[in-house]
């Protein structure tokens, strides 16, 4: 213990492992047990071990042009069963109130006829499609998969960050993460009971069997990918080989007469759901983009007409917009009746009149991002920026108010990482993972937690140098079904290499599919 844990400092944050210096919380006394015989050359190997596995499966991306594994710490995140139970109702609350908007705002827009949204929130939107009205989802979701961003603030509440209803990525490594550590820290499972995450595949099969087209009872599911080039290339062939599904591009399906069709070796076979990992705007070239090489023509003529399913919906990204986000918990009041369960982080919306001025004098103290970013891109940190910084984001927002939302900045919490061969505090948030199959939305007992590596960075994504940690829900008396090693599924064959796995607010970005339009066109 006094090797692995000399000098860690409780950081500014709250520290989720331990409540005082040297002194665990509950939820971490086994793991912290067992860290403590272990020496830091033990721990060391052990991490090496991780990384050559995550290797080996091609879990890797690209880090200032150097390929690499997705860095998964070896120090897992544990949440108690009572904390899980409220981020499980609150996350399921939140997804009914956000599916219930959009079924609105794509029809009768009674939402804003009564002012709980103004109009003028949705008419700048860059994601409400009109191309989206009239299409009414067979079972009535629109969003069969969501990731809901959650932090921690300096008290330990679970506060929501952003929404997440578009395509969001990273539940691959949820799973991928779950059978490595397993075979890692084998001693900590066999003294936790904790709740397992391989059933996702089949929850996610549920559900888009559930959302076929009309008559249809024996559905035929895809996943459509962007291609082999796309950055999540490794999630869309893991979860269609783990749901036993075709994994297809845009140039194996055909839509004729409002018919979609999948080319095989066969002849051509009928497709009733299409779970896509493709931006709205490369989906279908009669709509949108003509110059996408990687959708399907006439995909959103054949869904209007209740011949095919699209999941998740098009048009979703204007309910995760991060402006719209600062009025989800008045949706919530507004469709459910009821108070959040998971309240937002302080926002201020900077086109509300007063506002701006406000904020202006104080850009130093608050967090200020652009509404359409991604990934973490275009953030910018008061507290962390100097004064060119400052001032470029200040001209941004005079220009664009908005385009840009500013947020306490929150000191996220902390769990004990390997940096080196010393344990040390940094930075983490959590995406849970729902699947809404139309009766219930189940959660993903854990979901992705991201980790900021760099010292003090907020920043969690990849793409800024941030790595991921698995996340153990801990069982309460009343589960029946608590991870037990034995019964874990074998790793998986290797999967095409994947490169950045940046898991920001879409499902792999629009720069990154506009590199696979060309990639496309290249190999034409």
């Amino acid at each position: 213990m006094a090797d692995l844990f000399e000098e860690y400092r409780l950081g500014p944050g709250w520290d989720e492992m331990f409540s005082e210096p040297g002194m665990p919380r509950e939820t971490y006394e086994a793991l912290h047990a067992t860290l403590q015989p272990l020496s830091s050359a033990e721990l060391g190997i052990r991490a090496e071990v991780l990384a050559r596995a995550f290797l080996d499966q091609g879990i890797t991306f690209a880090l200032k042009g150097v390929e690499r594994p997705f860095p998964l710490d070896i120090v897992p995140r544990i949440i108690a069963a009572a904390e899980w139970r409220q981020v499980e109702r609150g996350v399921a609350q939140r997804i009914r109130a956000l599916e219930a908007f959009l079924a609105d705002v794509y029809g009768a827009g009674q939402v804003l006829a009564d002012g709980v949204v103004p109009r003028r929130i949705i008419a700048t939107s860059a994601h409400f499609l009109r191309a989206a009205a009239g299409i009414n989802p067979p079972n009535g979701v629109r969003i069969h998969v969501a990731g809901v961003d959650l932090i921690r603030d300096e008290q330990g509440m679970f506060r929501v960050l952003e929404d997440n209803v578009r395509i969001p990525s990273g539940v691959s490594y949820v799973m991928e993460n779950r059978r490595a550590m397993a075979q890692v820290l084998p001693e900590v499972f066999a003294a936790s009971r904790i709740l397992p995450v391989e059933s996702y595949p089949a929850m996610l099969l549920r559900a888009l069997r559930a959302a076929a087209p009309v008559g249809v009872n024996d559905p035929t599911v895809v996943v459509l990918s962007p291609g082999v080039y796309n950055s999540a290339y490794f999630e869309h062939a893991l979860i269609a080989r783990e749901m036993g599904v075709e994994l297809v591009e845009g140039r194996d399906l055909v839509c004729v007469g409002n018919d979609v069709a999948m080319r095989t070796t066969a002849g051509e076979q009928r497709v009733d759901v299409i779970y896509r990992r493709i931006d709205d705007d490369f989906l279908d070239p009669v709509h949108f983009r003509a110059d996408s090489v990687i959708g399907v023509a006439g995909l959103i003529n054949a869904a209007r007409a209740g011949r095919v399913t699209i999941a998740n919906a098009v048009g979703n990204g204007v309910a995760d917009d991060k402006l719209l986000y600062t009025y989800v918990p008045d949706l919530i009041r507004y469709y459910l009746n009821e108070e959040p369960l998971l309240p937002n982080v302080d926002t201020y919306r900077l086109d509300d009149p007063g506002v701006l001025d406000d904020v202006l004098p104080r850009l130093d103290q608050l967090v200020l991002k652009p509404v359409d970013g991604a990934g973490g891109a275009g953030i910018v940190i008061g507290s962390q920026a100097s004064s060119v910084e400052l001032h470029d984001v200040r001209e941004k927002i005079l220009a664009n108010p908005r385009g840009w939302v500013a947020q306490r900045e929150v000191k996220l919490s902390m769990v004990p990482t390997l940096i080196g061969n010393r344990l040390r505090g940094r930075h983490v948030d959590l995406r849970p993972f729902a699947v809404n199959d139309g009766e219930k939305i189940w959660v993903l007992p854990g979901g992705l937690t991201r980790v900021a590596l760099p010292e003090g960075a907020l920043v969690v994504n990849s793409s800024q140098g941030g790595g991921s940690k698995d996340t153990w829900v801990l069982a309460s008396p009343d589960d029946l079904t608590p991870f037990e090693v034995p019964h874990l599924p074998a790793a998986p064959e290797p999967l095409p290499a994947a490169a950045s796995p940046d898991l920001g607010p879409g499902a792999s970005g629009g720069e990154e599919q506009e590199q696979q339009q060309q990639q496309g066109r290249l190999s034409c």
